[in-house]
This record gives structure tokens, sequence and C-alpha cells, in this order.
């Protein structure tokens, strides 16, 4: 069962929604402020979830910090700097992103278009398409294009989401914790040019 809330994105939008989430870490760590969007596009009105995550591009690389909601009832340009300046915080990845960190990092921002209500995650969750958000333990969600990027299965992925909810692997299919599938359009920098692309 699907619950259409959201909004799609054109390459423009998600191109700036990438910029605001850089913006808003960079004015947070450098100075200790909150971004204001600013004047914004059309689309960053829309109450919709949205999630930030920062990955290092020092060594092997890693993940620096992640954040967001798929459920939101505020608008999406909002939504996006607050979700960038709690990945960039302490609480996201136990340690605070520091000013010396920013020129290696990249920001991509996920904008949720469905969520989907599942009572058979496995039978439904369609890797590639689907966020998984556990709501249990201490919550957890990760990224359409994780299992992707990493080669897991579905089972693999929904296992991971509990472990990172701090949950059993397995604790996906009691009945005590809800599974939510979540569609996502996933808007990156890249690596070498900091040119953004969509996944």
């Amino acid at each position: 069962m699907s619950q259409r809330q959201g909004v799609d994105l054109s390459y423009e939008d998600g191109a700036r929604a990438v910029e605001l989430a850089r913006e808003s870490v960079e004015s947070f760590v450098q100075h200790g402020q909150r971004e204001q969007p600013g004047s914004m596009r059309e689309a960053f009105y829309e109450r919709t979830g949205a999630f930030v995550r920062l990955e290092s591009t020092r060594g092997r690389g890693s993940l620096r910090g992640c954040a967001g909601g798929y459920r939101s009832g505020e608008q999406l340009g909002h939504v996006i700097v607050d979700a960038a300046i709690e990945a960039a915080s302490e609480d996201s990845c136990g340690s605070e992103v520091t000013p010396s960190e920013l020129p290696n990092l990249t920001v991509s921002v996920c904008a949720v278009r469905n969520v989907v209500l599942t009572d058979d995650p496995l039978a439904d969750l369609e890797l590639g398409t689907h966020g998984v958000a556990i709501d249990g333990g201490e919550g957890g969600w990760l990224y359409p294009t994780v299992p992707v990027e990493n080669g897991w299965s579905a089972r693999e992925y929904l296992d991971r989401t509990c472990r990172k909810a701090k949950l059993a692997p397995s604790a996906w299919q009691d009945d005590d914790v809800v599974v939510t599938l979540f569609e996502g359009q996933v808007f990156r920098e890249r690596d070498a040019d900091g040119s953004i692309e969509e996944l």
C-alpha cells in the first residue's frame, strides 16, 4: 500500500537541494549558525521528508554523518537545512564535523516522494527504489541507493537497517517493529569536480 507524498524534483531543484545542504553544513560548522533557505525554489515549499548524508573522501572514505526523516510537516527547504545541521553535529556519528574536514566531504540529499506502508517488507522492497526506515529500538534508516552500492540482497538490506536501529538483524520480522519503505530522489556531489548528479 502506497501513500503519495512529496514532490518530483527537477535536476535544477536537486542540484539546489545539495547546494543548500552544503551551505547549511558550512554555516553550522564554521559559524555555529543555522542557514536560512532564503528565496526557495517552488518545490522546496512542499511539505515532505528528506535525508542528508555526508561522506568523507579521505582514505577509503566513510560515512561522516546522516540525518533526516521520511515524514515531515515542514517545508522541504527547512527539512534539508535541519537535516544537514544534524548530520554535521556530534549527535550523528559521534563527533562534530570540523572546518578542516569541509573540503573532503561530499554531500547528498534524498527527497522523499512516496511512503510505502508494508506488512511484508521482503516481498514489497524493490532494491534501488526503496529506502528502509525501522521504527523500533533507536530507530534507523538507510538510503535507497545503499544496497545497490554495496551489493546487498533485500534481506541483508533489512538486516542492516535493523542493526543501525540497534536491534537484532532479523527484528524486521517481529510484529512490534514497524518497517516503512520510502521512495526518494537522490542527488549528490561527485567526488572529483564538485558537480552534482542524480542517482
